[in-house]
Formats: C-alpha cells, structure tokens, sequence
C-alpha cells in the first residue's frame, strides 16, 4: 500500500495537445490541469518573459513598443523555438503541483502532416523545457482515442479535427491511420478572414481577437433558423476615429465562407479516394467533428451536406485530443502502436 502510495507521489507523467490557438496540459492520475491560450508575452530588448497563456493573451494588440505578444506556434507547428520552449516549461511546471522528485514523461500531438525536421523540433523543445523522454503522437489518432472510437478494430473510423493552425482529417483503422489529409488551415484563418471582410466591405479596423469573439458569437457555416447580430467597435479607416457596428451572420458566413469550403473540399477529397471497404464502414458509423473550430455553428450540417453521411460533433471537442493522449499516457503498453517512431 506504501509502495503504490509512493509511486503515485513520483508520477509526474504530462500529456500536452500544443496547439496554434491553445495548449492543454493532461497530468497522469489527475486529468486535465492546464488550459491557456498559446500565447507569450516578452520584453522587445531584454528577451524577458512577462506573462504566459490567459495573462499574455490579454496584451495581444494592446502592448507597448517595449512588449510583445507572441504565438509562437502557426499551423500547428513551431514556428519560435526558443519561444515555445518557454511556454512549454512554464506550462509543464505549472502542471506539476509539488511533484517535483523526477522529470517527466510527456507525450506530444502532433499533426499528421508534420515533417521530420518539424517533428525533431517539437521533440527538442520539450526535451529542453524539462522531459526526460519524449513521445510524440498524431493528433487525429489522439483525438479519436479521446472520443472514445474503437481504434484498435479492424474497421474505418473517419475523424475531423479542426484546431487554430490545421484541420486533420484521418480514417483509422486497427491503431494506425490508412488515409489522411492534413491542411494548415483552421480556426486562425477564419479570424483573419473576419478582419479582412470587415476592412474590405464596411473600412471597419478590429483586432484578431475581436474576430474570434465575433466568430464564436454569430460566425456560422450554414444558414441558421434565426439569424444573430452583433454589435462591433473597431477603428473607421477612413476617419481614423473608433466607431460602433451592428454586423450580423449573414455578413460572416459569406466572410468565411472560402475558409469554409477548404475546409470542406478537404474532407470530400479524402472521402473519394478512400478504399471501398473503409467506405462502407464509415457509412455505417459516421464521421466524428471535434477540435476548437470545429464548434463553429453548422459547419456539422455542412459537411453533412457535402459527403451526404451523418456528421457527429463531439461533447467536448476541445479537449479531445488532450484526453487522448492521456489514455496513451495511462495506458503506453496497450497503446504503444499509436506512437509515432523516434526521430
């Protein structure tokens, strides 16, 4: 009874989803213990890091000279090392409450469509923020893990993981994925989507943040039974003087809309050149939305429209790969075919 009292005590073991948009931390025998945006904010000529996550968030677009905010992650992979090494050590530290006797294991997802070098940097970078070793894993593969799909059977599970950085579509069978297809489009591109319609059609200036709120508010991929709208304030770009604007769903929609339908054509592609085996299993199951972006009302209904099979958006699509990789954590024997090889 001591002795697994005492092994509990020096399982420190973490499970990151690092994100483009947020990174979540699993901690093993605990769950999810960490949720922050993947943001950093630093000092311009010192380096020094100010704030980390929700606190750095917070600054984007409203920082000084001296101070920037810094997403040190685009389209699902590193683009800041030495950035997201830190973030990543403040995350993982944070996540270790006062165990603090061993280094951790931490498993990664990754995006499928990552290359080698890509992949050694996400590894080098956890190495460097703390991890004794280091396991990477695909996020589809994570992601259906973590809703629960029978990854281990010999049949088709179709999967769409829609994040900030990418949309990673996979069809899994028998723990490996046979077909994917991965896009480094996601929820970002839609924000940015939202900011250059309003400049093009009203010369209303707004904030990427801002854009996520208007997104996640009214943003739509489908016509809704009721049309929503919402009041904006922004910068005129004419006047140069702050203005409010009443905008509504419909004017989003058509402002996302090529975001939308990348999105879409991605996964009719990938249906088209699956096996007809693989086919028929999926038509019998369905197909599994989760991820972020993936909340983004009716985008279910519209790839339902578009491969005319039942579209199914998770509970807790946030949270979905994390939880994912933390089965793989709790579990490394049994799920040890999932894991990516060492780079």
């Amino acid at each position: 009874m001591f002795l697994d009292f005492l092994l509990n005590w020096l399982t420190n073991d973490v499970a990151i989803d690092l994100g483009t948009a947020n990174t979540l931390v699993y901690l093993k025998g605990h769950g999810v213990v960490v949720n922050e945006p993947s943001v950093v904010a630093v000092e311009t000529d010192s380096k020094k890091i100010i704030a980390v996550g929700n606190r750095a968030k917070e600054m984007l677009g409203k920082t000084p000279e001296e101070i920037k905010a810094i997403k040190p992650m685009k389209d699902g992979v590193i683009a800041n090392f030495e950035i997201t090494e830190t973030m990543l050590r403040h995350l993982i530290l944070k996540s270790q409450q006062k165990k603090f006797l061993i280094r951790p294991r931490v498993i990664v997802a990754v995006p499928s469509g990552i290359t080698e070098v890509e992949k050694r940097a996400v590894k080098e970078s956890a190495e460097r923020a703390g991890a004794r070793k280091v396991f990477l894993v695909s996020e589809p593969l994570a992601s259906a893990i973590g809703v629960g799909l029978p990854v281990h059977e010999p049949h088709g599970n179709m999967i769409i993981d829609i994040g900030g950085g990418t949309t990673e579509i996979a069809i899994i069978s028998l723990s490996h994925i046979v077909d994917h297809n991965s896009i480094r489009i996601g929820g970002d591109e839609m924000d940015e989507a939202v900011v250059a319609y309003l400049r093009r059609k009203h010369s209303l200036y707004i904030g990427e943040s801002t854009a996520e709120r208007i997104k996640m508010k009214i943003g739509s991929a489908f016509p809704l039974d009721n049309e929503l709208t919402m009041e904006v304030r922004g910068r005129d770009l004419i006047s140069g003087y702050p203005v409010s604007m009443k905008i509504s769903s419909e004017e989003v929609r058509e402002g996302i809309s090529e975001t939308v339908i990348k999105i879409v054509d991605a996964v009719k592609r990938l249906f088209e050149e699956t096996a007809p085996e693989l086919s028929a299993d999926i038509a019998d199951r369905g197909v599994v939305l989760t991820g972020g972006a993936g909340q983004l009302m009716g985008l279910d209904k519209k790839i339902q429209e578009t491969i005319n099979l039942p579209v199914t958006l998770v509970d807790n699509p946030l949270t979905s790969v994390v939880m994912g990789c933390g089965k793989i954590l709790d579990n490394l024997e049994e799920y040890e075919k999932v894991l990516l090889p060492d780079v």
